[in-house]
């Protein structure tokens, strides 16, 4: 797949995110985990054009909390068995009002060994993390979380407030960097990932939606990851990552569109960050 397919999944709010939040769930905790099952089979089915991903726990995990604390704030972890071997990774959250929260492309300078990010979950769901290998597989593992309205959820400050500062980038590395050994790496982008089912507190108007739709990533030109995403990320991104630099120096460009066609860009200077 070369983009997200937000217009035909779940209640098909992508485009129309505003009318979402007068919309029920249809799922809950009372649903059976046959229904759950029936549901994620009519969104792979949509989402991998009738390709059935595998079940295997083992090559691919997925970490969540089993009751979130914020919904708006949910910390999710993937981790690849043999990361060399894929080639593209997919978040998928059954039941929030676009399902497809992430599709991460994979470049040469890129370890995708673990991926952390954090994502708004709007009701009890089932997550799934499907990675996509090199040779065509899908191999999928399952998460059951217990959440609520983390879609609608206000951000706590006013609409101006969460937009100042739009844009603006931050990257951190946890250790030394050398060639062709892979260091962790922190993304922060500020962004309210407004998705169109938040209440402004003082006028009950619903704030228009605007959100990030992609995330592209280079080192020294070439790619580390390209993200594809939706309504779904949390507010003010975080994406922990491992870069595998080709070379111990060099500039790693970061590339960020969101739904307005706004574009930010930046560049840092590996291993002199500056933020």
């Amino acid at each position: 797949m070369s983009a997200i397919k937000t217009t035909t999944l779940a209640l098909g709010i992508a485009a129309a995110a505003m009318t979402a939040a007068v919309v029920p769930s249809r799922a809950g905790f009372e649903d059976s985990d046959q229904q759950r099952q029936a549901r994620w089979q009519e969104l792979s089915k949509q989402i991998f054009d009738g390709k059935t991903p595998v079940a295997d726990d083992k090559a691919v995990k997925i970490e969540a909390p089993a009751r979130a604390q914020d919904a708006a704030l949910v910390p999710i972890t993937i981790t690849l068995a043999n990361p060399k071997d894929v080639k593209a990774l997919y978040l998928v959250i059954d039941d929030n009002p676009s399902p497809l929260a992430a599709h991460f492309t994979f470049g040469p300078d890129m370890d995708p060994k673990e991926i952390k990010l954090r994502v708004r979950v709007n009701t009890y769901t089932d997550m799934h993390a499907v990675a996509e290998t090199k040779d065509g597989k899908l191999l999928v593992t399952t998460a059951f979380v217990k959440a609520s309205g983390g879609c609608s959820a206000p951000m706590g400050v006013s609409d101006e407030e969460a937009m100042r500062g739009m844009g603006e980038m931050k990257l951190k590395l946890a250790g030394d960097v050398a060639a062709d050994k892979p260091v962790d790496a922190t993304l922060m982008i500020r962004h309210p990932n407004f998705n169109g089912m938040q209440q402004n507190q003082l006028t009950q108007a619903f704030t228009p939606a605007r959100y990030i739709q992609s995330i592209d990533v280079k080192y020294n030109d070439k790619q580390v990851f390209n993200l594809a995403t939706d309504i779904s990320l949390a507010s003010n991104p975080v994406i922990s990552f491992d870069l595998l630099p080709s070379a111990a120096k060099g500039t790693l460009k970061v590339d960020v569109k969101d739904s307005q066609n706004e574009r930010w860009s930046k560049n840092f200077s590996v291993p002199n960050i500056s933020n």
